[in-house]
């Protein structure tokens, strides 16, 4: 089982560093999480440099993909030689998006007609492409979700985990980052956010 981040150069650290982190809390033999960029390094909106561990290729045949977010989103979705290698599809593939990773998909025309949770810099440009914002941290449609704000990239990986393993493989991973003395609080608001999703989702 293959999960993929989308990286790009000016990424967000928070974006992609803790969907990374969540995920890779998940030992079952065949699982395997990587930073995925169109390049073989990318340097960070604050300057940190780290390697791609796929290339887009690579992501665009994984069972799961985030995209993340970054300062050059929208250079990124003007690129038409880039985005056509995002051969993304969620009758084969569980999709997220994290802040401004949900331009990329609106962009690639994967959220017509459903509604999106994209960081407040990015609304603008979401809704330029057509899509509803929603005022919430996250949402899902089917084998697509999206999620606003850098620290609901959380329930991006927790929603993957439930979809991919089980609920309560999630819950356990929410629970093992989560701080001490807050850990139930955190586990059950992670939750909330993502179970109403769970419940008419599809089989992975």
């Amino acid at each position: 089982m293959h999960i993929a981040i989308l990286t790009f150069e000016g990424f967000n650290e928070l974006d992609s560093l803790i969907a990374l982190g969540i995920l890779n809390r998940i030992k079952t033999p065949g699982w395997r999480v990587s930073i995925a960029s169109p390049s073989a390094r990318v340097r960070s909106m604050n300057g940190v440099v780290v390697e791609a561990q796929a290339s887009l290729r690579e992501a665009s045949e994984a069972d799961a993909v985030i995209v993340g977010s970054g300062m050059q989103t929208r250079e990124i979705v003007a690129d038409a030689g880039l985005m056509a290698q995002l051969q993304l599809d969620p009758s084969r593939q569980l999709l997220g998006a994290q802040c401004s990773g949900a331009l990329v998909l609106a962009k690639l025309g994967l959220l017509d007609g459903v509604p999106a949770c994209t960081d407040l810099t990015t609304k603008p440009w979401v809704q330029a492409a057509g899509i509803a914002v929603l005022n919430q941290a996250f949402v899902a449609n089917g084998n697509v979700a999206t999620a606003g704000g850098c620290l609901a990239s959380q329930y991006l990986a927790a929603w993957v985990i439930a979809r991919l393993v089980s609920i309560e493989e999630a819950r356990s991973a929410m629970h093992y980052v989560a701080p001490v003395g807050e850990k139930e609080d955190y586990v059950e608001r992670a939750m909330r956010n993502i179970t109403p999703f769970l419940e008419t989702a599809p089989a992975a």
